[in-house]
């Protein structure tokens, strides 16, 4: 058999400093020695490159925790930009109960996003505060602020604020900056969950109706998932509009905007904007920056630590960030939080009055659209498929697993084609289940594995497809070789399940409960109580 034998080729892999590699094969064909080389010219970095490269680790600690940098090879997917697709029967209903007030959205019967509000734990994100400097820690490059939580605060030196011209971000070291005992004007970005307290940011922002207020800032960053109002940007001539728009609104709304825009202000206009006059945008701009000139004058008063401007109530925030032309309807069942809505939507936008009703019926309001029900269900570990599969969603400290199962379905063609229907089923329930149990930071999921790369895009695109209409900033990237989806999600406030739930004071949240002493004897365990060895 050694006249059959084919002996492997030998392979040298050389790189050069100029980014150029060169692959060289020796094989040995019909008794002859014949040597195959392969050049590739690779190019390298540019220096703006690396520049950035280094700018983005050092600011990677703008995370709440403090961790190293996490380097990641596959980037998110692709730079296509996708318009979600508006649902004809939005409707916003809203039910207030002793101690707490819940906000929920429906698309169709449908239940996609749920708020809480409670007396005993009001949420502080947004809230701008006079803070006194507790630590610096240089090599975390972060300050630890008293702004009188019970937990002290967490500003990173790429959320602090430069002095002088222009404004924006400071570049300098944050030692260099922040002195322990000053008093720096911070805004709440991130409530404190768990044993993290909140994350602050020394370059405040007021948002409005149609507009967020960012003072002392001299650059704009035009996102491709924004929230539907302006950004109006102190200190900057800068004007851009959201890719979101068409090409012909976007011409006209930068007309709008140039008449209406105070000078020294850089304005990001966004989707809500859309259908707003100029002297609604107008009426926006000016009383964002009254309320500015007011939280200057406060903060120059008084001693630190103390509440400098307090954003309204979750009520008044959801309405503003989310009830737009496109509802059908928006039911309220307490006499005060109508008037309170009613009241606010009268000053910011009338056209939207008519779309609030008071709820009478006997019938409770949650009840008679079965939100109650989709809401135990959203609390559950395993979510049910219309096929047949499920998920199951396990929460850990560092991030959210989703497992994709089959469950009964069988299909009734291939077996890609029975993968494929499941997962696009998977995927459009992942992104629901996202906004409802308000799922944040690293999330991965493990779909069932697709032979067909065709395939495995259609699952991602349908995943993003979905996502786009969350309003929560998220990343989806590649698969992984594994054949994971990994993906993020901001993070900004407790969850559903956090909201409705309680640590187990038997195992700690664990799930299982450790003996405190097991002995073996042969083949029989016997557990032995404490008391028994005293």
């Amino acid at each position: 058999m050694a006249l059959f034998r084919r002996k492997s080729p030998q392979i040298v892999r050389k790189s050069s400093a100029e980014g150029t590699v060169e692959e060289r094969k020796t094989l040995r064909i019909k008794g002859q020695r014949v040597e195959v080389t392969r050049v590739e010219a690779r190019s390298a970095p540019s220096k703006a490159r690396k520049e950035k490269k280094q700018q983005t680790s050092k600011s990677s600690h703008g995370r709440n925790s403090l961790s190293t940098t996490r380097t990641r090879s596959n980037r998110p997917m692709d730079d296509e930009l996708i318009v979600p697709v508006e649902t004809g029967r939005k409707q916003m209903l809203v039910r207030v109960t002793h101690g707490q007030t819940q906000m929920v959205i429906l698309e169709g019967p449908v239940l996609v996003e749920h708020y809480v509000a409670r007396q005993e734990s009001n949420s502080v994100a947004g809230n701008i505060y006079l803070a006194k400097v507790r630590n610096v820690l240089p090599g975390m490059e972060a300050a630890f602020l008293d702004f009188g939580a019970p937990k002290n605060g967490v500003l990173y030196a790429s959320d602090v604020a430069a002095t002088g011209n222009g404004g924006g971000r400071s570049n300098k070291r944050i030692e260099s900056v922040l002195k322990e005992g000053d008093d720096v004007l911070v805004q709440v970005t991130k409530d404190a969950m768990g044993a993290k307290g909140a994350r602050l940011t020394g370059i405040p922002s007021l948002p409005g109706r149609y507009l967020v207020l960012v003072p002392e800032s001299d650059s704009v960053g035009i996102s491709r998932r924004l929230p539907d109002y302006l950004v109006l940007v102190p200190e900057s001539d800068s004007v851009g509009i959201s890719r979101r728009l068409p090409d012909e609104d976007r011409s006209r709304l930068r007309e709008v905007i140039n008449q209406v825009r105070p000078n020294g202000y850089g304005v990001i206009v966004r989707t809500a904007a859309l259908h707003a006059s100029a002297e609604e945008l107008a009426a926006d701009i000016s009383r964002l920056i009254k309320i500015w000139d007011r939280i200057q004058a406060e903060a120059v008063e008084g001693h630190a630590p103390r509440l400098v401007h307090e954003e309204p109530e979750l009520l008044i925030k959801v309405i503003r960030e989310h009830f737009t032309a496109d509802f059908r309807k928006l039911l309220i069942d307490d006499n005060a939080a109508y008037e309170t809505v009613v009241g606010y939507l009268r000053s910011t936008a009338p056209d939207l009055v008519s779309k609030v009703q008071l709820y009478e019926d006997t019938v409770p309001v949650f009840e008679r659209y079965h939100v109650d029900d989709q809401l135990k269900k959203a609390l559950d570990r395993k979510v049910y498929l219309p096929s047949g599969g499920h998920l199951v969603m396990d929460r850990t400290e560092a991030l959210t697993v989703i497992d994709v199962n089959t469950g009964k379905f069988v299909g009734s063609s291939t077996l890609e084609d029975t993968v494929l229907q499941n997962n696009l089923e998977a995927a459009e329930e992942i992104g629901r289940q996202l906004r409802l149990r308000d799922i944040g930071g690293i999330i991965v999921i493990d779909f069932i594995d697709m032979e067909s790369i065709e395939n495995q895009q259609k699952v991602l695109r349908r995943l993003r497809e979905t996502l786009a209409k969350d309003k929560t900033r998220t990343q989806v990237f590649e698969v992984s070789h594994l054949g994971l989806v990994e993906m993020t999600r901001k993070n900004v406030s407790a969850g559903l399940l956090e909201h409705f739930s309680s640590r187990c004071e038997a195992c700690s949240g664990r799930g299982v409960i450790i003996h405190e002493h097991v002995i073996e004897s042969d083949d029989l365990i016997t557990e032995v109580a404490v008391g028994d060895f005293e």
